[in-house]
């Protein structure tokens, strides 16, 4: 029996294929969080070397949106884990930003 594994639109995995229980590999699905004027610029510290996920649970409050930092920085962010580490600076959506971006 072949079960469908879909998620929902304001996920940043919606649209993935899937093989079965495991996801694809992640192509953004042309998501976009638009720049704004309350964009932060921010140098990673060392306690969030290799954690973007602590970074989103300090700023947002949900570590599920770590991957708001690779899609805003995809220069700077090539591999959203191995290249988050200081003294690197990113840019960082307010999370007003974000939910408008994900229609929340």
């Amino acid at each position: 029996m072949s079960v469908k594994y879909t998620y929902a639109p304001a996920s940043p995995y919606y649209g993935t294929p899937t093989w079965g229980p495991f996801l694809d590999i992640w192509k953004y699905n042309n998501l976009t969080i638009p720049t704004d004027v309350t964009d932060a610029v921010y140098q990673i510290d060392p306690p969030y070397n290799y954690r973007p996920d602590l970074l989103a649970y300090d700023l947002y409050h949900d570590t599920n949106l770590w991957w708001v930092f690779a899609i805003r920085n995809p220069d700077v962010l090539v591999d959203p884990v191995f290249n988050f580490h200081a003294p690197v600076i990113i840019s960082v959506p307010t999370l007003a930003v974000v939910q408008r971006a994900l229609g929340q």
